[in-house]
C-alpha cells in the first residue's frame, strides 16, 4: 500500500468529518466514491469493490456520528425523543438493506449511488420549503420513514443525513437540530450497517488482506483518525456559517462526483 493511497483516506477522514458536523451526513457521500476509487487503484476484486466501500464507509460513521453529536449535543441541537422514535426502523431497515445490498452486483450498486448521488444534489438546490403546518408524524410514520432511510442507507453506505435533514426540515423542524439530529441517528444506522456488512462479507470468496467481511481495516483506520478530529469543526461551521449557501456547494460537489461515477459505468 503506498503512501499516496494513505493519504488519501486520512484526506477523506479529514473531508467526511467535516461535512458529518457541517450538515448532519455521516460523510458517505464523500467516502464510498473515494474508497472506489482507492480499491481500484490498489486493484482489489473488482467483484467486491462497491461492497467493501459500503462496508467500510458504515463502519467509519460510527466513529464520525458520535464525534459529531457529541459536538451538537453540546449545543443543545439534538432532539433525542426524535432520535428514540425513529431508532427501530432506522436499525431494522438497515440491517435488511446490507442483506439486499449483499446480493447485488457492484455496477448495479454504483448506478444506483449515481441516481441517488443526482436525487440529493438536486434537492440541495431546490431548497423547497415545507408548508408551515407540517409536523412529524405518529409511531407509524416514523417507523415507516426510518425503515425507508435505513435501507437506502444501506445501499449507498451513509450515514442516512441525506434523507434525514431533509425529512425533518420537510416536517419543520428547525434546520440546526435537523442537522444535530441526524448526526445522532446516523450511529444506530451505522451500527446496524457495519454489523450486517460485516456479516455478509464472511461468505464472500476472494476478499482482500486486512478484511473483516466487507469492512477494510486500513481504509477504516485512516479515515477515522481523521475524521473524529474535523467533525467538531464542521459543527462550529454549522452554527456560524450561512447553511443555505454550504448545501449548494455541497450539491454542485455530489453533481461532479455523479458524473465522474456515471461516466466511469458508460466507460
Amino acid at each position: 500500500m503506498s503512501v499516496t493511497i494513505i493519504l488519501i483516506y486520512l484526506g477523506v477522514g479529514a473531508i467526511a468529518g467535516v461535512l458529518a458536523g457541517l450538515l448532519g451526513v455521516g460523510g458517505g457521500l464523500v467516502i464510498v466514491p473515494m474508497l472506489v476509487y482507492c480499491f481500484t487503484l490498489q486493484g482489489l476484486p473488482n467483484e467486491h469493490i462497491m461492497h467493501i466501500a459500503l462496508g467500510t464507509s458504515m463502519a467509519s460513521i460510527i466513529f464520525t456520528s458520535i464525534s459529531s453529536f457529541m459536538a451538537h449535543h453540546k449545543k443543545g441541537a439534538v432532539n433525542w425523543s426524535v432520535v428514540k422514535r425513529i431508532s427501530v426502523g432506522i436499525v431494522i431497515g438497515t440491517f435488511a438493506g446490507t442483506w439486499l445490498a449483499s446480493g447485488l452486483s457492484t455496477a448495479f450498486l454504483k448506478g444506483f449511488f449515481v441516481i441517488f448521488l443526482y436525487y440529493v444534489a438536486s434537492q440541495m438546490v431546490l431548497g423547497k420549503q415545507p408548508p408551515a403546518s407540517r409536523d412529524l408524524p405518529g409511531s407509524t410514520g416514523m417507523f415507516t420513514a426510518g425503515g425507508t432511510i435505513g435501507v437506502v442507507s444501506s445501499l449507498v453506505g451513509i450515514g442516512g443525513g441525506s434523507l434525514s435533514v431533509p425529512f425533518m426540515i420537510w416536517c419543520n423542524v428547525p434546520v440546526h437540530t435537523a442537522i444535530g439530529t441526524s448526526a445522532a441517528i446516523g450511529f444506530p444506522i451505522a451500527v446496524a450497517g457495519c454489523v450486517g456488512f460485516l456479516v455478509n462479507g464472511f461468505k464472500a470468496v476472494s476478499l482482500p488482506p486486512f478484511s473483516v467481511g466487507f469492512i477494510y481495516l486500513p481504509a477504516l483506520i485512516g479515515i477515522v483518525l481523521a475524521s473524529v478530529v474535523t467533525a467538531p469543526l464542521g459543527v462550529k461551521l454549522a452554527h456560524s456559517l450561512p447553511v443555505p449557501r454550504i448545501k449548494k456547494i455541497f450539491a454542485f460537489l455530489l453533481f461532479a462526483v455523479a458524473t465522474k461515477m456515471a461516466w466511469g459505468l458508460i466507460g
